[in-house]
């Protein structure tokens, strides 16, 4: 046993993480803390309240650095790729959200994100500032198990982009285990400020375990958080049949439905007046220290209404009811889900769709469904940026089918290769990208079977280097020929055009077609852009197209055979379309 295990076990609370010279994690001892504990006398010194670890400092510079990549769509492996609203995007998830930022800033509704837990047999992922092995992740085993600091700076820097997507009223839950919940409840206290504390749920992840005589480890945590308590609004949570059937009933057969009833009084200051039943003309006031809840003018209102009654005899008390269909509209989610699935039944969903087991664990539908339910909106964007099986766009589609909603999804997943000789691999799903982008063509293939209509596609994009080649550091006579075309080689029109709208803050989301205009291919995107990269087009073409009037039209730079060309077509567009704004890439 080393002096460092010795010490530990006596003073576990001076056992910290430090970096060595070579920027690794060692366990290392804090002499300060030490030494106040075996003092007498308390050590001068100011004393602050901090969460702190080491690379925190790297991973926020790391989140705010600006970044030279896109998102370049893949149309083999995107369904109904021209119509569809949904997004998954395949890349690491830190340059994935800088990316899609500015796109889809204030516009999330609900983030559910489940990432990858620190037990010390899980893949983590690394970025630059944690010193990658393989340019993404390294696999953290025992070894490196016992270390927070890495798990907590990959997560401190997705989170502080994520909470910049979050609408005003937005929400994000978050999955964790025991590993890493404390830290990741002072680091969501940080970023989304512990006002915004929603919930800690805790979440029944199996009906039974085994942990050698301790108590079993059944449950994982969903930590909740919003964006602005304040303009959060009472999530509408249905209640549990069990407690409706006992606490709720309609013997009057009232047509508002079943009921109970509420007490009109409460301790805090309020109205103090005469109730009198209009039958009787008996008076009440509310007791000794107590007050009306309402007003005179509200108390008459709701008299009429019949939502204020005076019991059978007439001599009751008055007291109000309150419906159960309206009562759901305020309450809020337990904080323990025991009856939303097992990760066993997010197994067996998957088998029934793969007809093997290719994914260890996932959530099952049935929980992030019930979230869903009660925490968005029927025209939600739904984002997961670790999509994992994609059981995130499952619920959304399955969650459309039931209430008739019109939820996006975007899913964002590192393409990590499945272990070798697994079933995955072996059915030939060579990374997870492959599993949830699968799943979500055969999920939509069943539903759109009765439910024709409904979204079920998906853009598939994958983050990959800018669209434009990089100038030189130095410029030399010799290489000016070399960049005189400023895009890449193997860059499409698609490429251009996605490029183009998430550099300028549009969504990805509208629709496109593809259309042939004197012999040329033009993209029209969302009616409001048009969008022609071909090189040398003819002056003909620019004046059909400035007939047309579009708001925007994007041309790359070598799409006007000279420079006479050039400055004839912005000369007939400032003429016969003075509004159309035309950009040249």
């Amino acid at each position: 046993m080393t002096n460092i295990d010795k010490l530990a076990e006596i003073f576990p609370q001076c056992i910290t993480e430090s970096a060595d010279g070579d920027g690794n994690l060692i366990c290392a001892i804090d002499f300060e803390l030490l030494r106040q504990i075996l003092s007498d006398n308390l050590i001068d010194g100011r004393e602050t309240y901090v969460f702190d670890f080491v690379g925190k400092k790297r991973a926020t510079s790391e989140a705010y650095k600006p970044i030279r990549k896109t998102l370049r769509p893949i149309i083999d492996r995107s369904r109904d790729f021209n119509a569809t609203k949904n997004l998954y995007i395949e890349g690491d998830n830190l340059d994935a959200l800088k990316i899609l930022q500015e796109s889809y800033l204030h516009k999330v509704k609900l983030i559910y994100t489940d990432p990858p837990y620190n037990t010390g047999g899980d893949f983590i992922y690394r970025n630059d500032f944690t010193r990658a092995v393989d340019g993404n992740r390294i696999l953290n085993r025992e070894s490196r198990g016992r270390f927070h600091s890495d798990w907590c700076a990959m997560i401190y820097s997705r989170l502080l982009i994520a909470k910049h997507f979050l609408r005003d009223d937005g929400v994000i839950f978050i999955s964790i285990d025991d590993h890493e919940q404390a830290n990741l409840k002072k680091i969501c206290d940080e970023v989304f400020g512990e006002k915004n504390f929603v919930a800690n749920i805790v979440w029944k992840r199996k009906p039974y375990g085994n942990n050698m005589g301790f108590i079993p480890p059944v449950h994982d945590f969903i930590l909740v958080y919003c964006k602005d308590i304040t303009q959060l609004k009472p999530f509408a949570l249905a209640q549990s049949e069990e407690y409706l059937k006992g606490k709720y009933s309609n013997p009057d057969n009232d047509p508002r439905g079943d009921w109970t009833t509420m007490s009109l009084t409460a301790s805090h200051k309020g109205p103090h007046f005469a109730i009198t039943n209009p039958n009787t003309g008996e008076k009440f006031f509310p007791p000794r220290g107590r007050y009306w809840v309402f007003n005179e003018a509200e108390v008459l209102r709701r008299i009429a209404d019949g939502r204020i009654i005076f019991g059978k005899s007439g001599t009751s008390s008055p007291v109000q009811k309150v419906f159960a269909a309206e009562r759901n509209l305020t309450n809020k989610p337990n904080t323990w889900f025991d009856k939303q699935g097992y990760n066993g039944d997010g197994t067996n969903e998957l088998m029934e769709i793969f007809g093997q087991k290719i994914f260890i664990s996932p959530k099952p539908t049935s929980l992030i469904e019930y979230i869903l339910k009660f925490a968005t909106d029927a025209d939600s964007i739904v984002m997961d940026f670790f999509s994992g099986s994609a059981t995130t766009a499952h619920a959304v589609m399955e969650l459309n089918v039931q209430d008739g909603g019109k939820r996006q999804f975007i899913m964002i997943q590192l393409p990590e290769s499945t272990p070798e000789n697994s079933e995955a691999r072996r059915a030939g799903y060579n990374t997870i990208c492959d599993i949830g982008e699968e799943r979500i063509r055969r999920a939509g293939d069943k539903i759109k079977i009765d439910n024709p209509e409904l979204d079920t596609g998906f853009r598939v994009f994958k983050v990959n280097t800018s669209n434009f080649i990089e100038p030189p550091e130095v410029w030399k006579p010799e290489i000016l020929l070399d960049f005189v075309e400023n895009i890449k080689p193997d860059r499409n029109a698609l490429d251009l055009l996605f490029g183009y709208l998430l550099e300028t803050g549009a969504t990805l989301d509208d629709t496109l077609t593809v259309e042939t205009v004197d012999g040329h291919e033009v993209l029209n995107y969302g009616g409001k852009i048009l969008a022609c990269f071909e090189k040398n087009l003819p002056e003909e073409f620019f004046r059909t197209l400035a007939n047309r009037t579009p708001a925007k039209i994007l041309f790359r730079d070598a799409s006007f055979a000279s420079s006479a060309v050039k400055i004839n077509a912005f000369a007939y567009f400032r003429y016969v379309a003075p509004d159309t704004e035309v950009k040249v890439l």
